[in-house]
């Protein structure tokens, strides 16, 4: 038997501002709130094939280039009319040194947290 991942958690400084934001980018929802952080996932809820994604408050700065990152890729339009989606939801372009000629984007979240546009398109789940 395999593992498959269930949760994806991120130490963030403003769990409900991030959250609102990845909602905003996966068209998750809010699964639940506590002392700690808030958990998203897809409406229909745990359980299915996407992982929930739990942001826990935390103040100690970042160190460094994060050695995990989040690659999103559209479902219903083009990267160019995704990326204004990112752009106008608070994602922001990154520079870590491409090319100019890669067929990704790099963004980062409004916390700093560097995430990657795939070009083509996926089927909704």
């Amino acid at each position: 038997m395999a593992c498959r991942i269930s949760d994806l958690v991120i130490d963030c400084r403003d769990p409900e501002a991030l959250a609102r934001f990845w909602c905003e980018v996966l068209d998750f929802t809010v699964l639940a709130r506590g002392e700690e952080g808030v958990e998203i996932g897809p409406r229909e809820g745990l359980g299915g094939p996407q992982p929930v994604i739990v942001l826990i408050r935390g103040d100690e700065p970042r160190k460094g280039k994060l050695r995990l990152h989040i690659d999103v890729t559209a479902t219903d339009r083009d990267q160019d009319a995704e990326l204004e989606r990112l752009l106008a939801a608070g994602a922001r372009p990154v520079d870590i040194g491409q090319s100019g000629q890669d067929p990704w984007h790099v963004l980062a979240d409004p916390e700093g947290n560097e995430f990657c546009l795939l070009g083509g398109r996926i089927d909704p789940l």
